[in-house]
């Protein structure tokens, strides 16, 4: 039906406590409670066709459980990705007060986190800047670029990049022409796309063309589409036409309107997996994409509501 597939990401799964709206707030939160959940959602992933992992060491202990999955299970045929550039710094604490994670693009930070993440090979296939900014200076910094561009022919890794924000056009389209030794650089761009900010649509498609790797985040908006009065009428009337729940039509609008390479799941838990790879069992009417298509905002009114959702 269709080529996209879906991935799991594991930022919900490695840390207890995230920029999302969750229903489950009375779980059990511990770092053992957490690794049992992690290792049960990945094994039913994998048995229900999932084959691509995304991760990062800002996701609490998100990396770790899934070199200890990955060693566990020795499955051949998985795809995993993960990234640099942040470090989780609120150490399990519950209702941390300030940032739960501290982003720093240099050279020693990048090679710091490598010396972990390198251990998720030979199945480590993507190695990603994690949410490049035009503040934080990676899109000038040549001796990054030089790194990463090492790494990419010594371990055979597809460099990528992730972006957040109301310009992520603009770091794409900076990124797209970053060269080292006159070969691009960057082979995957991991972006934030859904039903309210759809503002990269044209430069992805402009990537997709060139062969690159499109991974889409945030596909529900962070639990938002369960939650916009204005938006969630409409979901529910899908929903009941299609029969399936709210997220399995947002990540369906992502996969008929774009096609990329993947899209991420968010999923918390089996059930909520189990929904979500529901999108993959039905396509949208042209008329209900056009419906979709009609509910993005402002990409700046997006961002700002996102910043302003708590850490649960």
């Amino acid at each position: 039906m269709n080529k996209t597939q879906i991935g799991l990401g594991l930022a919900a799964l490695g840390r207890p406590e995230y920029i999302n709206i969750r229903e489950d707030s009375n779980i059990d939160k511990s770092k053992t409670a957490f690794k049992t959940n992690a290792f049960d959602v990945l094994d039913f992933a994998y048995q229900n066709g999932v084959r691509f992992f995304d991760t990062a060491p800002s996701y609490g202990l998100g990396e770790h459980f899934l070199l200890d999955w990955k060693n566990a299970r020795q499955h051949k045929d998985v795809t995993l990705s993960t990234k640099w550039g942040y470090t989780y710094v609120a150490n399990w604490e519950l209702g941390f007060e300030g940032k739960h994670e501290v982003k720093e693009h240099s050279v020693s930070k990048l090679n710091e986190q490598w010396e972990t993440s390198k251990a998720l090979l030979l199945q480590l296939k993507i190695y990603q800047v994690h949410s490049a900014t035009i503040e934080s200076g990676i899109l000038k910094d040549t001796s990054i670029h030089e790194r990463l561009f090492q790494l990419k022919k010594e371990y055979g890794l597809k460099i990528g990049i992730t972006t957040s924000g109301f310009n992520q056009s603009e770091i794409l389209n900076i990124a797209k022409d970053i060269a080292v030794n006159n070969e691009l650089l960057f082979d995957s761009y991991q972006v934030t796309y859904n039903v309210f900010e759809q503002s990269t649509f044209n430069t992805l498609q402009e990537l997709k063309t060139k062969g690159k790797t499109i991974i889409i985040k945030e596909a529900l908006a962070n639990g938002r589409v369960f939650t916009n009065e204005h938006t969630k009428k409409h979901l529910e009337t899908l929903s009941k036409i299609y029969n399936v729940k709210i997220d399995a039509i947002a990540l369906r609008f992502v996969i008929d309107t774009l096609q990329p390479t993947i899209v991420l799941s968010g999923a918390s838990n089996t059930n909520h997996l189990a929904q979500n790879l529901k999108a993959l069992d039905f396509e949208l009417s042209l008329d209900h994409l056009e419906l979709l298509k009609s509910l993005r905002i402002n990409s700046k009114v997006y961002w700002d509501e996102r910043r302003d959702l708590a850490w649960n």
